[in-house]
């Protein structure tokens, strides 16, 4: 017998896409291999318990640490004449335009966390696309998400200003096969100096 869900249209919710991210377990060699590819330069951070609040892991409280790595998607940044290009801010314009892409990279490193078992069960590669469901509110994005029967797999708060959540579905069967994560940037939002560039950056 058909449920709600398969025979009720559901309003959109996810917005535009802002992000797509490999999992792997070694960060440098990723990142070496897709700036091969011109996509680049990379900004690696290291999320902590230190930086990183409101950390969970399946509704229990979980201290993870990971290396993650940024660059922008295309020509989301603007160059600059030693290569580099631009940070974008994530926020969108007065215009509406939606937040430009990004590549992510993140390299597990410990605590109880999703991307360790995504390694563990399938190896690297691609593990998540982000949302931006229209800039809801975020609480409201994980009422969005777990209406339609998916988890709150994952979440923390980033300088406790960046505020991420990751969804699997929830039931017997995972039909797509994939990971969801939504993310919430402050209007001001830049990232900081990171700990290293990839390539290095020139003097």
């Amino acid at each position: 017998m058909a449920t709600a869900s398969t025979t009720t249209p559901l309003k959109p919710f996810l917005g535009n896409p802002i992000e797509i991210c490999v999992v792997t377990k070694d960060y440098k060699r990723t990142i070496a291999g897709l700036n091969a590819l011109a996509i680049g330069p990379w900004r690696a951070y290291t999320f902590t318990p230190a930086n990183t609040t409101n950390q969970t892991y399946y509704g229990q409280s979980s201290a993870f640490t990971m290396k993650v790595c940024f660059a922008d998607f295309g020509a989301a940044g603007s160059s600059h004449q030693d290569g580099r290009t631009s940070t974008p801010t994530h926020s969108h314009g007065q215009s509406g335009d939606p937040a430009p892409m990004v590549y992510e990279v993140i390299q597990p490193i410990s605590g109880a966390n999703i991307f360790q078992d995504f390694l563990d069960a399938h190896g690297e590669g691609i593990h998540h696309i982000a949302y931006d469901c229209n800039d809801m509110p975020f609480a409201e994005r994980i009422r969005a998400f777990e209406a339609r029967g998916w988890r709150f797999a994952q979440g923390g708060s980033w300088m406790g200003r960046n505020h991420f959540a990751f969804f699997v579905e929830d039931g017997p069967v995972d039909r797509t096969g994939t990971c969801f994560e939504t993310v919430s940037f402050p209007a001001d939002w830049d990232y900081a100096e990171p700990e290293t560039w990839f390539p290095s950056r020139t003097a």
